[in-house]
Parts: C-alpha cells; structure tokens; sequence
C-alpha cells in the first residue's frame, strides 16, 4: 500500500485497486483508520481526536488530488500540512 503523505505522525496510504467508495487508510500510531474521501468521515477504526481533526484538515485540502489519484492509479505523494 503506498504512502501518499506523512505528517505529525500521521500516515496516509491507498490501497490500488481497491473496493469503493474511494477511501484512505491512515495509521496513527497503533491505531488505524478509513476515511471516506468524499465525505471526509472516518468510516471504519478509531484515532484520537487530534488525529481525526488533523485528517480531516488535510483531506479538505487534498481530495480531488485524491480522488483522481484513486480514478486513475497513477501514485504520487502529496504535501503534508504544513
């Protein structure tokens, strides 16, 4: 699963051909996580408030480079916040 992004201790990552609806994986520590790109709600895990309002501010800046990441399976990184 490749590593879309890093930041305060967070990792972003994207399974390829995956089932939908077009999602992230994110690890956070020892917990872990799926966030729905559309909605941007975490829909499966559990991480601590900290991480989920740090997720959910990068996904409002990230989700059509998501998206079209996830439509056409062509990997890049993208930033982490800043």
């Amino acid at each position: 699963m490749p590593e879309i992004s890093r930041f305060y201790g967070l990792v972003i990552k994207m399974f390829f051909k995956d089932h939908a609806p077009p999602h992230i994986h994110v690890i956070y520590g020892e917990c872990v996580a799926v966030y729905d790109i559309m909605s941007k709600e975490m829909t499966e895990g559990d991480i601590p408030a900290r991480g989920q309002n740090l997720v959910e501010e990068w996904l409002t800046l990230h989700s059509p480079e998501l998206l079209e990441i996830w439509n056409t399976q062509k990997f890049r990184k993208l930033p982490p916040l800043p």
